[in-house]
């Protein structure tokens, strides 16, 4: 079932709302992404790079690591009151503009 980014955005808030303790605060969730962005990077490590995992590594994958960082990633822009749909509007029109001739299309030769 595909889901709306407004959609993930009350889903992850329906979850956090049940605790006391509520979304941690910005510093905190910055150090949990960039443990995030490490553990996806040790996973395209041993799945692309030239470092295997030891034979009693637990066998994890990027799309787990892709998703806890779309949690966080939620969970960041929701304590802030961000609209990640109008946060992704404003990226790809800045690429779309500003960035319109950096790379080769693949329409033209």
């Amino acid at each position: 079932m595909e889901k709306t980014l407004a959609e993930l955005q009350r889903e992850v808030d329906q979850y956090i709302s049940q605790f006391k303790e509520g979304y941690f605060s910005p510093l905190a969730m910055l150090a949990r992404m960039s443990e995030e962005v490490g553990e996806l990077a040790r996973e395209v490590n041993h799945s692309f790079g030239e470092k295997p995992k030891k034979k009693d590594e637990a066998d994890n994958s990027i799309e787990l690591e892709l998703g806890d960082i779309l949690f966080i990633t939620i969970c960041f822009a929701n304590s802030l009151g961000i609209d990640l749909t109008d946060a992704h509007n404003k990226v790809m029109d800045k690429f779309n503009t500003r960035d319109a001739d950096r790379w080769t299309r693949k329409d033209t030769d």
